[in-house]
């Protein structure tokens, strides 16, 4: 198949086109070879690229208006608190906080958990208290809850899952009690691409009483969020999993919670008032950004969102469950290839094991051919664990993906597949 019958239009779930080719133009880097070979990139969930609208937000402010936000009154401050404030109100908008005091900055969706983990879970645990997660998390999502319970006498417990890569529901019924103090959940698992029904697990902590965070960071590029309609009480991400920067991230938490939590970090910008008796601690969300924040990482993400909005986030969803629909069926003709992770309800994610391949082997010799995918535990070791494997390879898409790169992924797995099989 050749390239331009592959990026043609494709329409999404309603009807309206999805121009591919106009997408692809729009990110720079998918014009280079490697090895001299047209770059094929599949490790999205891993971090994605950037469209030349947020490159160019990012260069603007480095050019015209770096400054330092909220404490000169000189144009360029001024100008610099505009676009990191405006960037704040954007983010708000883009999962339909109530308001710019419940969405703080901070560096990614690992720094939003530590915090919660810190700041809300820590002072209110004790001996005896439970922490609900999930077997299909990340290990973002793990290790601050183990680092709590160590530090609380708290314990984890932990919701096992199918083999399919479900969250089993009736087993969380089970686990769920008068001692559980917080539930944790990805919203998207990034080593499977399982879509967890997080609202059927929200409504049963609620009728408990207890706050839910969910770790949003694979799900926000590829799904319309509303944290209000979740009724969720905190939900992270990661700029540079949405086309944006590196190194800045979003934490939302409900506002009644956050304003009873103490700050996390000391420093500039969090306070008042500083005495050597006592600090007077600023309102929210500023008690948590202490110190000079990523000024031109905010204005990137918000760049980023605008650029998803003006696409459509239905439209990206349709146009990436219709890329994993192809490459599923695709991936299934190689003899000796086993997916991992069949939910029924995923993300744009194959994560599969190659017989008699090693999947670091595997990635290697795709990366020659010019693909990129990922290999590895993916940060989920436990998953690995659950299913008997060290390691998997993922093909992870995005809307700026195409049929034509499913197939030269095919390919270059069939070469692995004679090479080392």
């Amino acid at each position: 198949m050749s390239l331009a019958l592959a990026t043609t239009s494709r329409p999404d779930a309603t009807g309206a086109p999805f121009d591919v080719d106009a997408v692809r133009r729009d990110f720079p880097v998918l014009a280079r070879e490697v090895n001299g070979r047209p770059l094929c990139y599949l490790d999205n969930a891993a971090s994605s690229q950037h469209p030349r609208a947020v490159i160019d937000a990012i260069s603007s402010y480095y050019e015209t208006s770096h400054a330092n936000v909220h404490r000169g009154v000189h144009r360029l401050s001024q100008e610099a608190t505009d676009l990191f404030e405006g960037a704040r109100e954007t983010l708000r908008g883009f999962v339909n906080a109530r308001s710019t005091r419940e969405i703080v900055f901070v560096r990614g969706t690992t720094e939003a958990i530590n915090l919660v983990a810190q700041s809300y879970a820590r002072p209110r645990l004790g001996p005896g208290d439970e922490i609900l997660i999930s077997w299909l998390e990340h290990h973002a999502n793990i290790v601050p809850w183990q680092m709590v319970c160590e530090q609380t006498g708290a314990k984890l417990r932990v919701i096992p899952i199918t083999r399919r890569g479900e969250v089993d529901f009736d087993a969380f019924l089970g686990l769920i009690g008068e001692r559980t103090r917080l539930l944790a959940l990805s919203h998207v698992s990034n080593a499977l691409g399982t879509v967890v029904p997080v609202e059927r697990y929200i409504r049963e902590a609620r009728r408990r009483g207890i706050p839910v965070l969910l770790d949003g960071a694979q799900a926000v590029p590829h799904l319309p969020v509303d944290v209000q309609a979740l009724d969720c009480d905190f939900y992270c991400w990661s700029g540079h999993k949405m086309c944006g920067p590196t190194g800045i991230g979003v934490l939302y938490g409900r506002e009644s919670l956050l304003e009873a939590m103490p700050p996390w970090q000391g420093g500039g910008d969090m306070i008042l008032a500083v005495g050597f008796d006592r600090t007077v601690y600023n309102a929210l969300p500023w008690k948590f950004e202490a110190g000079t924040p990523h000024i031109a990482g905010a204005i990137g993400l918000a760049a980023a969102v605008r650029y998803l909005q003006a696409l459509g986030l239905e439209r990206i969803a349709a146009a990436e469950h219709e890329l994993l629909e192809y490459a599923t069926r695709r991936v299934e003709e190689i003899p000796g290839l086993t997916i991992v992770g069949t939910a029924p309800e995923k993300a744009a994610v194959v994560s599969f094991t190659l017989e008699r391949v090693h999947p670091h082997d595997l990635g290697t010799i795709l990366d020659h051919d010019g693909v990129a995918i990922r290999t590895g535990h993916h940060c989920a070791m436990p998953v690995m664990e659950f299913f008997g494997v060290p390691a998997t390879a993922r093909a992870s898409f995005a809307f700026y993906n195409t049929r034509a790169e499913v197939d030269r992924l095919v390919e270059s797995l069939h070469v692995a597949r004679e090479m080392l099989g």
